[in-house]
């Protein structure tokens, strides 16, 4: 599994022959990448309607858009975009070789993060190369990305303890999500190997130094590795 951070909370994820865009804002200041530089993905994730995690989801043509109902039905409405896939907490899409489960996430969720209207429950996702069961699995690989949230009890009642997954990306910015330690609490308790901050640094609110998060990581008594990475970077996930 490829996964490339192009800044704030947008993710370029490979799996197999597959390839998601999650939450396409490139208008950050951690990415030198304008849509148009990015290959066009096989699906794009919407995990909530806020305006700098939809951007640019209407982009790239040919791209299946995957979100709540009221957030897909938006995009096909106002973004002109064609394919949609619309999917909710709980639920497992298989999207080529990738199976994505959308899981809750703590949040708000007025599209273009206005108030005149709602895109349902945010959400974020559980993306993994085999159908995720209550059986452990150790050949399997998971990335979870958390989407815009707070610190919440699921995330080791179940997402640690029933998807097991072995990478996060986890928002740290503070301000409108987790900051520092509620992340690094959010680590430990989903039991990760590598751990991605994202979600910081792209407005005054949310700059943070992200060597705190590093930091509280360790303090927590996690063992994830922490990658801070730059912009448009990628690591592999075996």
């Amino acid at each position: 599994m490829e996964l490339t951070w192009h800044g704030h909370s947008t993710w370029y994820v490979t799996v197999g022959d597959t390839s998601l865009l999650i939450d396409p804002f490139f208008d950050n200041p951690a990415t030198s990448l304008d849509p148009s530089d990015v290959e066009t993905p096989d699906y794009v994730l919407l995990t909530h309607g806020h305006a700098d995690h939809i951007a640019h989801a209407g982009e790239f043509d040919g791209a299946t858009v995957v979100g709540t109902p009221e957030l897909t039905g938006y995009v096909e409405a106002e973004m002109g975009v064609d394919d949609t896939i619309g999917m909710n907490i709980g639920g497992t899409v298989e999207l080529g070789d990738a199976f994505v489960t959308m899981v809750r996430a703590d949040h708000t969720n007025g599209i273009n993060t206005g108030y005149e209207h709602e895109a349902g429950m945010p959400g974020g996702y559980m993306i993994s190369d085999t159908v995720p069961t209550q059986e452990s699995d150790a050949d399997s690989t998971t990335f979870y990305h958390a989407g815009d949230t707070g610190l919440m009890t699921d995330m080791r009642e179940i997402f640690g303890a029933y998807f097991e997954p072995d990478a996060a990306a986890l928002p740290v910015g503070d301000h409108y999500t987790m900051g520092p330690w509620q992340g690094a609490i959010a680590a430990d308790w989903l039991d990760v190997d590598h751990v991605f901050p994202m979600h910081y640094n792209t407005f005054p609110a949310i700059e943070i130094d992200v060597r705190d998060f590093e930091r509280e990581v360790k303090a927590a008594g996690s063992h994830a590795e922490v990658h801070a990475l730059d912009g448009d970077e990628s690591f592999t996930l075996e």
